[in-house]
């Protein structure tokens, strides 16, 4: 799909909203991208698209863009891969069931933790739904939020160090599909996957995996996030280099949930003009 319109930068690809882990409307979080300077702006929330009409009538009445995505949850073993996923089909039936899916796991995990939760604490469903914006997807970050107010911890971070770890007797492990089931999902959508934060605290992927992801698919990496250290970042920048590979910075804003801030990070305006021209799922949103 041809977009009709052009961008403009400063331009920030991966900012949450309330319908994922984020802690403001979609409309919200482009008031706050535009106060911080920046004209184009990706709404990406977690295994879901239902915050992009809001955001799209937000950006536009700002004279913003919006490019609308979504970061697909997966895993390879033991680690966490996180997919962002820009201007694919939302109605693709690949997408469609992968995203039900991986919600589905989130509502039973999230039920479970708490139900094991309360069997120790004062927690109650109640106490989550209370901090789950409606239609949201419901993941740990509700549960931490719940226990925050339950005055049970004093913050988000406090809850993902205790009670909501992996290693804790309350954790339940999510569903994520592989991380090439992941990319090329977005790609058959016609949509551009690029991986996030890639070089974080968990170090970067095996190389047979990442080749795997490149031939399925993968458009390049997020460079530019608080949570990428060396030396895994220069070896992705050689990598990057070698394959032509898009390269994104973004600022994975979540509003009060992550210190991050709109426009800590941002993506040039010819990376983002190679994401528009490779998509053919959907197209930006322009003032």
């Amino acid at each position: 799909m041809a977009p009709h319109g052009t961008f403009r930068g400063p331009s920030d690809l991966h900012l949450h909203s309330d319908h994922s882990d984020g802690t403001e409307p979609p409309a919200a979080v482009m008031a706050a991208a535009h106060r911080a300077g920046l004209r184009t702006a990706a709404l990406t929330d977690h295994d879901t698209t239902s915050g992009w009409a809001e955001a799209g009538e937000a950006a536009t009445s700002l004279g913003m863009t919006l490019l609308p995505g979504m970061e697909l949850s997966a895993r390879h073993e033991w680690r966490s891969v996180h997919v962002l996923g820009y201007l694919f089909d939302p109605d693709d039936a690949g997408v469609r069931a992968l995203t039900d899916r991986i919600r589905t796991s989130r509502l039973t995990r999230a039920r479970e933790m708490a139900e094991r939760i309360g069997r120790d604490l004062d927690l109650t469903w109640e106490d989550i739904e209370a901090q789950t914006a409606e239609g949201a997807t419901v993941g740990r970050p509700h549960l931490a939020d719940a226990l925050v107010a339950k005055g049970l911890v004093r913050d988000r971070g406090e809850a993902f160090a205790g009670i909501l770890h992996p290693g804790s007797d309350y954790y339940v492990a999510l569903y994520a599909p592989d991380p090439v089931t992941a990319v090329a999902t977005i790609a058959d959508a016609g949509g551009v996957p690029i991986i996030a934060h890639p070089a974080g605290r968990a170090g970067l992927l095996p190389d047979r995996v990442t080749t795997a992801m490149l031939d399925a698919g993968l458009a390049g990496f997020e460079l530019g996030h608080r949570e990428n250290a060396e030396p895994a970042l220069a070896r992705l920048r050689a990598l990057v280099a070698r394959r032509d590979l898009i390269v994104t910075g973004s600022s994975d804003y979540h509003g009060a949930g992550k210190p991050n801030q709109p426009g800590e990070f941002t993506t040039s305006d010819d990376m983002v003009a190679r994401i528009i021209a490779r998509a053919t799922g959907s197209a930006p949103v322009f003032p």
